[in-house]
């Protein structure tokens, strides 16, 4: 099965042909990749996403993309603080 008949996550939300070298593939399976792309998407955009991934060597770029998907689900929950707002409640708890 070629690639454009079974697109990755990202480019299934974005419409898109997904190609071998889609630089999303490897970090974003179909379903559930859709979402976590989705909240990539909203908030830092998907040409941002390229441009960070594809400057980074391959070997860091998981943890980029676990990254930017944490900072993004935190963005939406909390607009204001991001991430920032769960860093200080812990710090509380301390």
């Amino acid at each position: 099965m070629s690639r454009s008949d079974n697109p990755c996550g990202a480019c299934k939300y974005l419409r898109r042909r997904c190609n071998q070298g889609c630089i999303f593939a490897p970090y974003f399976g179909n379903e559930a990749g859709s979402t976590e792309f989705k909240a990539i998407h909203k908030i830092f955009g998907a040409k941002n996403t390229f441009n960070i991934l594809s400057h980074l060597p391959i070997s860091d770029r998981d943890k980029a993309v676990a990254t930017i998907v944490y900072e993004a689900q935190a963005r939406i929950k909390d607009p204001t603080y991001g991430c920032v707002y769960e860093i200080l409640a812990l710090q509380q708890q301390v």
